[in-house]
């Protein structure tokens, strides 16, 4: 059978699947909908705890990502691998001790007020739209390929399904949905990776194959990463497995970025909230030791993967003929992610370092090939006669290695696993941030369950609308847009987690002069840079590693105004001596005025 046909089997399966799914744990209360009832297993929530971090980012974009940078691409591997470790040791138990659907509720009951929940809840709304908006870019391109549709329509296809089962069954529909969709992806992400190491180098452990010498070919003998070397230094791209020197990302700013994505991680308020779906604080600290294993499965396998793809890649492309091109070449072309222009006009591939052409030319039907789109945009001066999307490497990956088709099409359903589980979560904060913090604890305390419910359902399709433009029009590749979440939200929610927990004397006042102060700051920059074309000013600290600076901020007005202004009421210190000590079932109680 062909691919077309194959992947149609694979998305019908699953996605019939997680509605069914959903279908069966559909809910009719606020605490089914927002926490999923409070009893999901830890095993189950580990699983499904991997499934909402490992976005689309992480199964499509992070490798590619790897894959063109070399060693200093690993710096999103150490990031989001770290700040999880963070996160499971330094929030999760304490905040589930606190008991509180969302992290605007731990925020307006620890800082007593309902301006400190405000606050929070822009921030909290402002972090998932940026983050839910790289999971339907990367929905939007598992589908322009493997459902033969362009971009914009496979984003349009991917909200419809998302909406459908996240307004269905709430957290507890998306948490069970999710459980399903680690299965899927794991899989689709373990399975190529272990026949492209066997057949490049043939260790069947990707991990030890990256470490081998190439096993056919020219290549044979020479250990893979220095093949990998030798090629870039050869086309003119830094070598692989440097780092800092030319070519390369700046030391500071590769530290900035680990560091914005590390305690971004904690702060993130669809993987805070996974922690309040299980009975107990020690289910929570449970959960999140599973959920550690399940995410490191995949997380050690991306570099192999980034090395096969690139070796591959330049192994069928460079100095062949475009007329003898491999069929993933063509295929991939007409979903313009990938394209060639002939400078010299010898019909020979080559691929160097430097832009093939000026800017980035996008998909239009008019043109069909988006190698022939290319005639309205002037080439560049350098040798490079051919672009490709980083964000496609991970999905060509079966094609370019010559699998078959059912594993092409299994890893694109595994790429729309991951992409639509996370964007299910963050939908899911958006819906709950507006009806419970916003509308029921700000507006109408009086609400019924009904209408809060009703209210949520409501913001989910509101918000699916909103995730969908910014799909349609991506600030940048998917690891990208996601990496500009992660440091909004290092420097919004992670110093005042932080010290709403261990330091008693944080006062309300600090805690909004730090939230605003942090985000405002780094979505400024953050827009100069990828909006309005102003070269990085801070230390060359780039808009994906400036939340570090962010936080920064946030951590040192919080701390100097808490020191000018009035200390907590006693019940709220009492509450924070509680919160230090996560166990048992109980929770920590507070006011809010």
């Amino acid at each position: 059978m062909s691919i077309l046909a194959w992947t149609y089997i694979m998305v019908g399966i699953t996605f019939s699947l997680y509605i069914g799914i959903a279908w069966a744990s559909r809910v009719r209360d606020t605490k089914g909908f927002y926490v999923a009832g409070g009893g999901i297993p830890a095993l189950a929530n580990g699983m499904a705890t991997g499934a909402d971090w490992m976005s689309a980012a992480s199964f499509i974009s992070m490798a590619g990502l790897i894959s063109f940078m070399g060693y200093t691409g690993c710096i999103y591997l150490m990031g989001w691998t770290g700040g999880y470790v963070l996160l499971a040791l330094l929030l999760a138990p304490y905040l589930r001790k606190f008991g509180k659907y969302t992290v605007p509720d731990f925020v307006g009951d620890r800082y007593y007020s309902n301006t400190a929940r405000a606050v929070a809840l822009i921030c909290a709304i402002f972090v998932s739209f940026t983050y839910v908006a790289g999971q339907m870019r990367g929905v939007g391109i598992v589908f322009s390929r493997f459902l033969q549709v362009d971009v914009n329509t496979g984003v349009l296809i991917g909200m419809a399904i998302v909406f459908l089962y996240a307004v269905l069954g709430g957290m507890k529909g998306i948490t069970w949905t999710q459980v399903a969709q680690y299965c899927v992806l794991i899989i689709a992400y373990l399975i190529p990776a272990i026949a492209i190491s066997i057949k490049t180098t043939g260790h069947f452990i990707p991990q030890i194959g990256l470490g081998s010498p190439v096993a056919h070919g020219t290549n044979a003998g020479v250990f893979l990463l220095d093949v990998l070397d030798n090629l870039n230094r050869d086309l003119g791209f830094a070598e692989y497995t440097s780092a800092f020197g030319p070519g390369n990302k700046s030391m500071i700013d590769v530290f900035c970025i680990t560091f914005a994505l590390m305690v971004g991680t904690a702060g993130l308020p669809h993987v805070i909230v996974r922690f309040y779906t299980v009975p107990n604080v020690k289910s929570a600290r449970l959960s999140a030791g599973f959920a550690l294993m399940f995410i490191a499965i995949l997380y050690t396998t991306a570099p192999s993967v980034a090395g096969f793809a690139r070796y591959n890649m330049i192994d069928t492309l460079n100095g062949k003929e475009y007329k003898a091109a491999p069929t993933w070449l063509k295929n991939w072309e007409e979903t313009g992610l990938v394209a060639w222009i002939d400078k010299n006009n010898d019909g020979i591939i080559q691929y160097r370092a430097g832009k093939p052409f000026a800017g980035k030319p996008k998909f239009t039907e008019e043109f069909g090939n988006f190698g022939q789109s290319l005639v309205s945009n002037r080439p560049t001066t350098n040798p490079n006669e051919l672009y490709i999307d980083r964000d496609i490497m991970v999905l060509a990956n079966p094609e370019i290695a010559n699998l078959p088709a059912w594993v092409v099409a299994l890893v694109a359903a595994g790429g729309l696993a991951a992409a639509l589980s996370t964007a299910s979560g963050l939908l899911l904060v958006i819906a709950s941030s507006v009806s419970h913090d916003l509308y029921y604890r700000l507006i109408n305390p009086n609400a019924t369950e009904k209408q809060r419910l009703l209210l949520g359902r409501l913001m989910i399709g509101v918000a699916v609308c909103v995730a969908g433009y910014f799909g349609i029009h991506p600030p940048g590749f998917v690891a990208q847009v996601v990496a500009f979440a992660f440091g909004l939200a290092a420097s919004s929610f992670f110093p005042i987690l932080v010290l709403g927990i261990f330091n008693k004397r944080t006062t309300k006042e600090g805690a909004i002069v730090g939230m605003a102060s942090g985000i405002i700051f780094t979505a400024f920059y953050i827009i100069q840079i990828k909006f309005l074309g102003v070269k990085p000013w801070l230390f060359g600290i780039s808009a994906e590693g400036i939340g570090t600076v962010g936080m920064l901020i946030n951590l040192v007005l919080t701390l100097i105004v808490s020191k000018f202004t009035p200390e907590p009421p006693q019940e709220i210190q009492d509450m924070v001596e509680n919160i230090r000590y996560p166990r048992g079932k109980g929770k920590a109680t507070a006011i809010s005025t």
